[in-house]
Parts: structure tokens; C-alpha cells; sequence
């Protein structure tokens, strides 16, 4: 087992990371706890709700999907707890992928003011980022996450176990994610990720638990350092302003989280190279490329990606803030970047594909 402290204002918490984790659940639940509630998707409960057989619980089942990721859904999920005799006692388990997460997450921060929850996820992009943080949240038409509340969890419990029962286009998805973490934070988890890719993508056990460990620790010591994005958190945006602007472009449906991320990854590395004289351009993309395969950007306007980047919540007072790579592990933040540059980085991977 690895476990991993996360010490904010909010809250101190632990976001465990062991295979059989999802049966835990009763294990962090408040001594006075009233009823539990568990935001789900159906094809989730279906494959892992066994996790609750020992817990009185209540099910609440969300839609699923980006497009459904709205504020109506969580009112609609707030009047079904309210018709089970939910009250201030209650306990939101957020059970599923970075979208549960974010919206179940969302729906108890603001329940009654506020009540507890638990992130549970299912995902391998929800293990390694959504869960961990406390950012929880829905979108808007104009842009992704742009309703929200920071609502820390009483614990975040991470099984490796679930992912065999996730498609390979999801788990490579969440693999993204984690190559996010060795640019920002940790070469040698990029090194690993680079020379093991065989072994990464066969789910062998060893490397799978290794990589989420190394990227929960990251994420761990960055919120606990910065728990609203006041300073140090923001590195954790690289790839995710030109990414989230992809997502909103294609309504939300044409690509997984991590996959925009991956996009948004590879045009802040070619602007990096503009900007910060990175090194390890070619490292880097070789190795995002290598995880793919990235679905096609056929269509898709640079110029309208770049429009939409003053929408991003990242955004203040109408700079544009990029996360961009100065080495390999390293990375520095970066506002009032020339138009052009941008609107020429995001071409160029559109270009290559």
C-alpha cells in the first residue's frame, strides 16, 4: 500500500493507493454518519458496486458523459437526495471517473453548505488527477470547470484493480495525465514512462502501481503546498488551457479529457520551444505521440482554439497564463505570450496530426 498526506487549510486527508482499496469505504466514514449517498454511473455500479454490500447506502446515478456535466444534473441529483431524507449528517461517495468525481464532488460541497465526501475513483485520469485536490466542479456552454468549489475529501481511496475493466482507449487517456506529471515535476517518472512503454500499456502490475503512486505523490505535495491555485498548483494546468479550449470547441464530445490534454500538452511544448529555449521537445512529444493514438484534429480551426483561450478560468483580467516546460521536470508559468506564437503552436500540431 501507498498512502499520501494531503495537509490543507480545509482538511488533512489520505489519498491511499492499494490494490482492493474500494473496499474500504466503511473505513472513513465519520463516526456519526448519517445516510450515504453514492453518485455513480450505471455502467460503474454495474462492474464495482459490490464495494457498498456492507454499507447502508443510497444510489444515485448520473448520466455520464462531458455534455451531461452541467448544473441542472447536480440539481436534479440534489432533489433525489432530498427526497431519501438526506440532511447535514449525509456522506456523498463519489464513485467513478474524473467526471463523477468533479460533479459528486461539486454536489456535496454545496449540498445543505456543504457536506463530506469521499473520492473513490474508478478511472485511471480520476486516480492520478480529479481526485486528488478537492477542485470539484461542472461546465458552462462557454468553457470546462467554470462553476465550482474547492471541497476537500475525506479520504481519496485508489484501487489499480479496477482498471481491467476499462476500455484501452480510456486507460491510455489517463496516461496522459501521468506523463503531465514526469514533465512538470519528475524526470525520472518521464524516463520510466518512456523506456517501459511496453510494459505500461500491458498493465503489468509492478509499473502500473508504481506510475500512480509517483503521480498521486506529485499531485499530494502540490496541493498541500498551494491548495487554491495561488501560486505553485498552477503547474499542475500544463497541456490544460489549450486542452479544455479543445474540449469546449468539440462540444465536449469528440475527445477524452486526457486526450485534449495531450493536444494542449504538445502545443505548449512547441511553444515552450518558442519561449522558454526548451531542450526536450522532441522527448517529450515523442513520448505523448507514443501513448496514442490521439483521435483525429481533422477540422478543427486554430484560430477558434485560440479565441477561446480568454474564456479559460486560468484566464485573469484577459492574460492567458501557459504552463510551459523549461527541461524535462521542470516548468515555469507564463502570461502575455505574443498572439502569434500561439496561434502558430497550436498549427503546428494541428498540422502534424
Amino acid at each position: 500500500m501507498a498512502s499520501f498526506r494531503v495537509q490543507t487549510p480545509q482538511r488533512t486527508y489520505d489519498a491511499i493507493v492499494e490494490r482492493g482499496a474500494i473496499r474500504r469505504i466503511p473505513e472513513f466514514l465519520p463516526q456519526k454518519c448519517g445516510k450515504v449517498f453514492a453518485v455513480t454511473t450505471k455502467d460503474v455500479w454495474n462492474l464495482h458496486g459490490s464495494a457498498f454490500t456492507q454499507i447502508p447506502h443510497n444510489v444515485i446515478f448520473f448520466p455520464g458523459g462531458e455534455s451531461r456535466k452541467r448544473i441542472s444534473e447536480v440539481e436534479a441529483m440534489a432533489e433525489q437526495m432530498l427526497a431519501a431524507g438526506a440532511d447535514r449528517s449525509s456522506v456523498v461517495v463519489a464513485f467513478g471517473g474524473g467526471i463523477v468525481n468533479d460533479t459528486g464532488g461539486f454536489l456535496a460541497a454545496i449540498f445543505m453548505r456543504g457536506i463530506p465526501v469521499i473520492q473513490v475513483p474508478t478511472t485511471l485520469l480520476a486516480q492520478v488527477d480529479a481526485a486528488v485536490g478537492g477542485k470539484t466542479g461542472v461546465n458552462l456552454v462557454s468553457g470546462k470547470n467554470l462553476l465550482g468549489s474547492f471541497h476537500q475529501p475525506l479520504a481519496v481511496l485508489i484501487d489499480p484493480d479496477v482498471l481491467k475493466t476499462l476500455p484501452d482507449r480510456e486507460y491510455r487517456a489517463g496516461l496522459y495525465e501521468i506523463i503531465k506529471c514526469g514533465v512538470i515535476r519528475d524526470a525520472n517518472l518521464f524516463r520510466l514512462l518512456d523506456e517501459d512503454i511496453a510494459s505500461v500499456l500491458a498493465q503489468e502490475p509492478a509499473i502500473v502501481d508504481r506510475i500512480i503512486a509517483d503521480a498521486v505523490r506529485i499531485k499530494a505535495e502540490v496541493v498541500s503546498n498551494d491548495e487554491r491555485e495561488g501560486g505553485l498548483r498552477r503547474i499542475l494546468n500544463f497541456g490544460h488551457t489549450v486542452g479544455h479550449a479543445l474540449e469546449a470547441e468539440t462540444q465536449y464530445s469528440r475527445f477524452l479529457h486526457g486526450e485534449a490534454v495531450a493536444f494542449g500538452m504538445r502545443a505548449a511544448t512547441v511553444l515552450a520551444e518558442r519561449v522558454t529555449d526548451l531542450k526536450d521537445a522532441a522527448d517529450i512529444d515523442r513520448v505523448i505521440v507514443n501513448y496514442g493514438p490521439i483521435p483525429s484534429l481533422k477540422g478543427i480551426s486554430a484560430k477558434n482554439l485560440a479565441a477561446r483561450l480568454v474564456s479559460d478560468k486560468k484566464t485573469i483580467q484577459g492574460n492567458v497564463h501557459f504552463v510551459l516546460p523549461t527541461k524535462i521536470g521542470e516548468v515555469t508559468v507564463v502570461s502575455g505570450v505574443d498572439y502569434a506564437q500561439v496561434l502558430e503552436s497550436i498549427e503546428a500540431v494541428l498540422g502534424g496530426g
